[in-house]
């Protein structure tokens, strides 16, 4: 049987738009808590609302999606189906990510303004999120194809997640912040990355070359409804496990990249960005390195024995960073290493947990067209999108419990106001530096060590229920994918003789 093939310029002008897309996304998902825990003095009640908000709008982003992913299908442009939203979304993406990191609003002005931002940043993003992953599916339907598509879309991404998680820590925290303070760093990377983003989104925009549009009514959805987006997610079963599997997934390889992470390596460590900077880079590299050579990797292994070693490697990597804990804090060079060893383990795992699971989504297309008809890949590949938002969402909330019962706000609202002083000169940047530092010694280590046994056990947990799921519901396997899609080579033989 013969699919047509992925061409190179396809391959490489899809790719290549994640370093710049997703280092203006990380910004924005990873860290804009961290901008606001460390440069605004929240009380309890404002940070609570803070939180509150993003949890809200991260579930209704992701309940949005599917509707977003149903007026794709639908769109019939000179462009194509994707490339409007994804043009479309950028641009109003970046402008929402320049405006938010460079207001100058305080207290509850300040509050106000973040939950405003926060539901549109929710849906001026879903515009670019849904079209550029919904776009995958179209232009790869043969394993390798799909499996070297889907790996390198996941590099690319990853390379510019890495670049802002390099770069943002480093820059934002300790004597290397530019400007010599949080407020100013902020500001100014928000710019950078942004036209980044845009600049890099070309390559797709201007690039790929789409498939051409089936007419309305084949092949595809026509009526814009939650009654026709639940239906075709419902039918579909094998999508209705991996949603569950991968919000698991999302939800545990995202702990220790969020606030928890963060604070952990301040509060243990020091406030200096460089050493968060060099554990989070490590375990980009990990996921890096996956995503680099997962092509390959698939080809000797199945999937489920994929998902057996990251399910093993995660469990491995948390024991590692779990038993630093025990350590005394005069060998912190030992800590640290083992540490940054344990997450490059188990972010990396995670890594191949969610490159698994894409492939399994990208498969429900010809699945669901198998049993219904209808390839439905807007509504389908819009499962992504929002099981990732919902998986943050509940991460958020984790979070927010955790740093309620440990009492870490008391901590980053003194480190908010000596950056705060710092930009308005009221104090030097050697100055800030030194109370900050003070402020640090003066963190309880039980408050510490609850931070490290957060990031290491919800995780461990989680991974091993995501595990449990595919190993039990998920039947889709490689070989009943290839039967199905000789079973629809031949349906469409048959259609046209």
């Amino acid at each position: 049987m013969e699919h047509e093939r992925l061409t190179k310029r396809n391959l490489w002008s899809y790719t290549i738009t994640g370093v710049g897309r997703d280092t203006a996304a990380q910004l924005w998902s990873g860290n804009l808590l961290n901008f606001i825990m460390f440069t605004r003095s929240l009380t309890a009640q404002q940070f609570g609302v803070i939180n509150a908000l993003m949890v809200a709008a991260r579930v209704f982003d992701g309940f949005t999606d599917p509707i977003m992913g149903n007026i794709i299908e639908i769109t019939r442009t000179r462009w194509g189906k994707f490339k409007p939203w994804i043009a479309i979304g950028m641009v109003l993406t970046a402008a929402v990510v320049i405006v938010t990191f460079r207001t100058t609003l305080q207290d509850w002005q300040f509050v106000t303004f973040i939950g405003i931002m926060l539901f549109v940043y929710s849906k001026v993003f879903t515009f670019n999120d849904v079209g550029y992953w919904g776009m995958l599916p179209s232009l790869a339907s043969e394993k390798s194809d799909r499996d070297k598509l889907s790996a390198r879309a996941m590099l690319f991404a990853g390379i510019g997640g890495g670049i802002a998680t390099i770069l943002i820590p480093m820059l934002t925290a300790g004597d290397l912040a530019l400007g010599g303070n949080a407020l100013q760093a902020y500001a100014r990377l928000a710019i950078v990355f942004s036209v980044a983003a845009i600049a890099f989104q070309l390559t797709t925009l201007i690039g790929v070359k789409e498939k051409p549009l089936p007419p309305k009514g084949e092949a595809t959805v026509n009526r814009i409804g939650l009654r026709t987006i639940f239906h075709t997610i419902r039918r579909n079963d094998q999508l209705c496990w991996l949603m569950i599997l991968f919000l698991l997934a999302t939800t545990g390889g995202n702990i220790v990249a969020s606030m928890l992470g963060t604070n952990f390596i301040f509060f243990r460590f020091g406030y200096q960005g460089i050493l968060s900077t060099i554990f989070m880079t490590l375990g980009a590299v990990g996921a890096g390195v996956v995503m680099l050579f997962y092509d390959r990797v698939s080809a000797r292994f199945t999937r489920a024995q994929l998902m057996k070693i990251a399910t093993a490697s995660i469990l491995i990597g948390n024991a590692f960073m779990l038993f630093t804990g025990v350590l005394p804090i005069g060998v912190w060079q030992l800590q640290f290493a083992l540490m940054t060893f344990g997450n490059l383990f188990a972010f990396g795992a995670f890594s191949v947990y969610g490159l698994v699971v894409m492939v399994c989504i990208a498969n429900t297309v010809e699945y669901n067209e198998w049993r219904t008809g209808a390839r439905a890949e807007g509504i389908i590949f819009s499962i992504r999108p929002f099981i990732i938002k919902l998986g943050h969402g509940f991460v958020q909330l984790i979070v927010w419990l955790v740093f309620a019962a440990s009492g870490v706000l008391q901590h980053t609202n003194a480190i908010a106001g000596y950056e705060q002083q710092t930009s308005m000169g009221y104090i030097t940047t050697d100055v800030r530096m030194q109370n900050i530092t003070q402020v640090i010694n003066q963190v309880p280590t039980g408050r510490t060590l609850a931070l490290l046994a957060a990031m290491t056990i919800i995780p461990s947990v989680l991974a091993i229920a995501s595990y449990w799921l595919f190993k039990r519901k998920f039947t889709l396997t490689e070989a009943k994918y290839e039967q199905i899609l000789s079973d629809l080579a031949q349906r469409n033989s048959q259609t046209i003789g």
